[in-house]
């Protein structure tokens, strides 16, 4: 199995068929990797927005793209010290301008703890890896306060507005 780590962390990426244990149940998913019941909190909206990318975004393009599929689904982000789930993260393939979006959702139980940051900065430095990427961007809503902290700290800056939420883009250095 891929995965990426830190030393605090290990990401690894979902393959289709945990993908469809995670549309099933976060429990049935995380039993299936053999890790502890993490029973994670999320917020309704970033919980419908996970159900939405399941099966409108990473569902159909792992499918489709099977050889990049670690551009196309989530990433678990896994605890090691406590071999329990904090999240997850991701990272899409880059666009013709050699552009890639991000985006994350931490369990709030694990808030305020440093992992959306310390994955981010992992993620986005196995981005890199790929010749292609230039420039990792991701998008928040302006009173979301802690994602634009996280950001700011992975070496994000504000580069602008997209229809109503703020934009942050990490350039290849």
């Amino acid at each position: 199995m891929f995965f990426i780590e830190t030393e605090r962390l290990k990401l690894i990426p979902l393959n289709y068929t945990q993908l469809l244990l995670l549309r099933e149940s976060r429990e049935a998913l995380e039993r299936s990797m053999g890790l502890n019941p993490s029973n994670m909190v999320i917020e309704p909206l970033y919980q419908h927005e996970l159900l939405d990318a399941l099966d409108n975004f990473w569902l159909p393009k792992i499918q489709q793209h099977p050889d990049h599929y670690e551009y196309y689904t989530n990433w678990e982000v896994i605890i090691k010290a406590e071999n329990v789930s904090a999240g997850g993260i991701g990272i899409g393939y880059p666009d013709e301008n050699g552009e890639s979006v991000t985006g994350y959702c931490i369990d709030k139980q694990q808030h305020n703890k440093g992992y959306a940051t310390e994955a981010l900065k992992c993620l986005c430095e196995w981005g890199f890896t790929n010749p292609a990427i230039k420039t990792i961007w991701a998008e928040t809503p302006p009173d979301n306060c802690p994602s634009q902290r996280i950001l700011i700290k992975a070496g994000f800056s504000q580069t602008g507005t997209k229809d109503s939420n703020l934009v942050f883009k990490l350039p290849r250095t």
